[in-house]
């Protein structure tokens, strides 16, 4: 697999857990801040925006919410008011501004009442004109020209801006939802790529929901108009907002959530964009490039996944479109009342997870009551690896650095993570790894004597735990069948995409719950209701 230990890496993991919370010493706690018009604002009785109701998915001792949309406006004249000069100059880092626009776009660019579109896209037309509402000359610009001047002065102060699609209005045609008003969802998804943004398709997140639920159900959520919602329609909105937000994958983000917050599962991927995010040159952008998670609530449990890039792919947020198993699986979890806090690395075999700096500082936090979820064996042949089986032989070797190491069997390290973590007074669960896409005729290549073998005979021997993720997911592609397999691989064969991940992570919970002392069982999820969350909400 594609990545490598880097141990300028393993200083900045330690360095985040100790003593680098220097964005504590800020003046003031970090502010989410709203930009946008009616749809995001507090609103009046019958016509509620989703922004009303943002605080209530977040610790309001953690972040603020900061919401300054206003009804009426476009990207244009929220510049041209002051009121975007009003949020730049209140910005610090760690801030983040949420900027939806678009309903109001497509108005008039000159009139005596509402002189408040823009140009259409995101090019650098402009237009010249004497504005009949205000009495003064103004230059118009076009829509991605106003929403460009917010990213930058966002970015000025160290900010980060996220770009959000518009909300739904209740308009249908052939049992679908409008998804959108005009080409601005288009618009805002190109910008964001053009300008490495963050981006939320809401539209989307929305109109899936309401076209489940059906227009019926919709309908008692816009008592006003087409356009805007009822105070129950807004705390839906806001929620779908924390999908999107949660989907965004920043693991520097997630302590700011409540608990409520935490209930609200992350979005599908194809529903946001993550920018590219590059190491940087100080803390803050190396910590932020890592992405490394944390425990959001020490006082709680927590279930750690050790292992490599088939639990968690590069830094988790999808790079390559591939995803590990560890990242839908938090969403079968009340993460109110359990931290689930992947800890895998790509590159990593049992052997190098240790040797690499990644096993000790999870061990140092360990606590008792926690679980973790060890799945290795994809990086433990070679040079790099564990030598075969699961005995107690070793073998001395001349590292690549000048240091001489005695390595151990692949057995032998599981049963070092096993009695360290037993150690801790806290319970170790080993899962084969995840077999790749290799066929023998139309089943999935077994392998006998092989690292699947060896987790197998180590649970067994330490009496603990044991998920045979290899198998139980190879029996599935067995039935789908190779060409139903085929989408749910990013790559060659190796890292799966999210969907193939889903697969796996209901693998692994199909594991735990035959367990008969499963020890995370009032943890989980109702998976069904879970799922219809958002259904029930508008159809109760």
């Amino acid at each position: 697999m594609k990545h490598f230990v880097c141990p300028w890496m393993i200083l900045v993991c330690w360095s985040i857990f100790y003593g680098a919370q220097s964005w504590a010493e800020e003046d003031r706690l970090p502010k989410i801040y709203i930009a946008g018009d009616s749809t995001a604002a507090g609103g009046v009785e019958g016509a509620r925006g989703w922004g009303r109701h943002l605080q209530t998915f977040f610790q309001p001792e953690k972040v603020q919410i900061d919401n300054r949309a206003r009804g009426g406006r476009s990207s244009r004249t929220f510049i041209t008011e002051g009121l975007w000069d009003a949020i730049a100059a209140e910005l610090q880092p760690r801030d983040i501004v949420l900027i939806q626009f678009g309903h109001n776009d497509g108005g008039s660019i000159n009139d005596p009442q509402r002189a408040r579109g823009s140009l259409p896209g995101l090019g650098d037309e402009s237009r010249e004109i004497d504005n009949l509402q205000t009495q003064r000359p103004e230059v118009v610009h076009t829509f991605g020209w106003y929403l460009k001047r917010m990213i930058s002065d966002t970015r000025a102060k160290g900010a980060e801006p996220i770009l959000l699609s518009l909300t739904v209005r209740n308009i249908w045609k052939d049992g679908h939802v409008e998804r959108g008003s005009g080409r601005y969802g288009q618009w805002i998804r190109e910008l964001a790529e053009l300008e490495n943004v963050p981006f939320i398709d809401l539209t989307n997140i929305v109109a899936d929901v309401y076209e489940q639920a059906g227009p019926e159900h919709v309908a008692n959520l816009f008592p006003r108009d087409h356009t805007h919602t009822s105070d129950e329609g807004a705390l839906l909105n806001a929620r779908f907002v924390v999908h999107g937000f949660q989907a965004l994958r920043e693991e520097m983000w997630s302590p700011w959530l409540s608990n409520e917050g935490k209930k609200v599962p992350r979005a599908d991927p194809s529903n946001v964009l993550i920018p590219k995010v590059s190491r940087g040159e100080n803390e803050a952008s190396q910590q932020r490039f890592l992405n490394t998670p944390f425990p959001s609530d020490r006082s709680l449990p927590t279930l750690w996944l050790i292992g490599d890039s088939t639990v968690r792919t590069g830094r988790g947020r999808g790079e390559l479109d591939q995803f590990g198993w560890g990242d839908p699986l938090q969403n079968f979890f009340d993460l109110g009342q359990l931290n689930v806090v992947n800890r895998a690395m790509g590159g990593t075999g049992a052997r190098t997870f240790r040797t690499g700096g990644f096993w000790q500082p999870v061990l140092d936090m360990l606590q008792p009551g926690d679980v973790v979820l060890i799945q290795f064996g994809h990086n433990d042949n070679g040079q790099r690896g564990a030598l075969r089986g699961i005995g107690t032989n070793t073998e001395i070797r001349d590292t690549a650095n000048g240091v001489t190491e005695t390595v151990e069997s692949f057995g032998a390290y599981l049963r070092e993570y096993v009695q360290e973590i037993q150690d801790k007074h806290a319970t170790p669960i080993l899962c084969s790894l995840i077999p790749r896409k290799s066929w023998e005729g139309n089943a999935i290549r077994r392998y006998e004597d092989g690292h699947a073998d060896w987790t197998r005979e180590v649970a067994k021997q330490q009496d603990i735990l044991f998920i045979d993720l290899y198998e139980r997911i190879a029996l599935r592609y067995d039935e789908m069948g190779q060409s139903a397999v085929e989408p749910l691989f990013a790559d060659q064969g190796v890292h799966t995409s999210f969907a193939g991940a889903q697969l796996n992570a209901q693998c692994v919970l199909e594991g735990l719950k035959a367990f008969d002392n499963n020890p995370l069982a009032k943890f989980l999820f109702d998976t069904e209701q879970h799922s219809q969350d958002n259904i029930f909400f508008l159809t109760r």
